[in-house]
């Protein structure tokens, strides 16, 4: 069931000189259920547009649809809530709106990267480094693996995306119990001498919710990886990121999907290397009022 609240609505579309549309959008507010992991990854209540734009000059037209949700955002209830965000979510190697888009008031904070999966002649699980063991994770790993998560939502809140609240621990720990519950889970844990110092936590096909955001499917999600300090550049995060994509290989998934913050500086070198490029990035302007 859609969240009630999601359903605003609103559109708006900016004509060219002979009536027709160049730019249109569409607005959804979201706000998040008390308790839930989802309010880990942003804001707690969220004002999102849908943009659609062309015309000659993109950006011109970009503009003239953000100042038509500038207005709606002003009556909207909530917006003045400081922990709201208003999100534009943009094609990532569409420069033609980053201007606008700085000017309104919008950072860029999170990218949504693809890699289409190898062929099968080319496929291979990679060993684990010297010294260190990968194995899937079972029920009996929900505390080293929620963890483990937590490092990474604790290093990620340092880029003004995620924010780690409260409620973190025990929502992480309630979704990763249920995930270790199902059979084969996609989870997948890096030991040196018996202690686990990493962790890849992926969701299995279909994936329906980050789905839309590409053309083939169905898609796997890499919702988190993480080494600990002591262990980067060893080998054995390149090596939990081979387990998640041999086993979207075997299920015939033709894309793998993953975010990452955008001034994060490991992610995006990492994530380039293991063959993702940028797809969307999200950009937003924290309280959603703030849009100018």
């Amino acid at each position: 069931m859609p969240d009630p609240d999601r359903l605003c609505g609103a559109m708006f579309s900016v004509p060219d000189a002979d009536g027709r549309p160049i730019a249109l959008g569409g607005c959804e507010h979201w706000h998040g259920e008390p308790e839930s992991l989802e309010l880990s990854w942003g804001a707690a209540r969220r004002f999102q547009l849908t943009a659609c734009v062309g015309g000659p000059d993109p950006g011109v037209a970009l503009d003239e649809l953000l100042q038509l949700w500038c207005a709606h955002l002003a009556a909207a209830s909530g917006a003045d809530d400081p922990d709201s965000a208003a999100v534009v979510v943009w094609p990532s190697r569409d420069v033609d709106g980053i201007r606008t888009l700085l000017r309104r008031g919008f950072a860029p904070r999170s990218v949504v990267a693809a890699r289409r999966a190898s062929p099968a002649s080319h496929a291979q699980l990679p060993p684990a480094p010297t010294g260190f063991d990968i194995r899937r994770a079972s029920p009996a790993d929900v505390d080293t693996v929620t963890r483990l998560g937590l490092e990474v939502i604790r290093y990620d809140a340092h880029f003004g995306g995620v924010v780690d609240r409260p409620s973190t621990v025990a929502a992480l720990r309630a979704e990763m119990a249920a995930i270790l519950a199902e059979p084969a889970p996609w989870i997948w844990l890096a030991e040196r001498e018996g202690c686990a110092i990493g962790v890849l936590i992926g969701e299995q096909p279909p994936a329906r919710w980050v789905a839309p955001l590409v053309g083939a499917g169905p898609v796997a999600y890499n919702m988190l990886t993480f080494v600990s300090h002591a262990d980067r550049g060893s080998g054995v995060a390149a090596a939990l990121v081979g387990y998640f994509h041999e086993a979207a290989r075997k299920t015939g998934v033709p894309v793998t999907l993953l975010h990452y913050e955008q001034t994060n500086p490991l992610s995006a070198p990492f994530w380039a290397r293991q063959g993702y490029r940028p797809l969307w990035t999200s950009w937003e302007a924290r309280p959603a009022c703030t849009v100018r």
